[in-house]
């Protein structure tokens, strides 16, 4: 399983911020992090393939709950 995401390119005025995004991805692995696995250009969408998180988005949880300083703190440690 995957998770897709669709990045619609005309609506960016800085398509190079995406570029760097996926570099950086790309370059980057750790067990705390959802990990890229390719992507693709579709006329003017980019669509890459993730990693399958189930659970649903990290800003979908963000908004449902309050998450104190000392949780953020250790979420972004990790």
């Amino acid at each position: 399983q995957v998770a897709l995401k669709k990045m619609p390119l005309r609506k960016r005025s800085r398509k190079e911020l995406v570029v760097n995004e996926i570099q950086i991805l790309k370059d980057n692995r750790h067990p705390n992090i959802v990990n890229y696995i390719d992507s693709y250009l579709v006329d003017e969408d980019l669509w890459l393939v993730m990693e399958y998180v189930d659970g649903g988005t990290l800003t979908s949880i963000l908004v449902q709950i309050f998450i104190d300083e000392r949780m953020i703190a250790a979420i972004s440690r990790e």
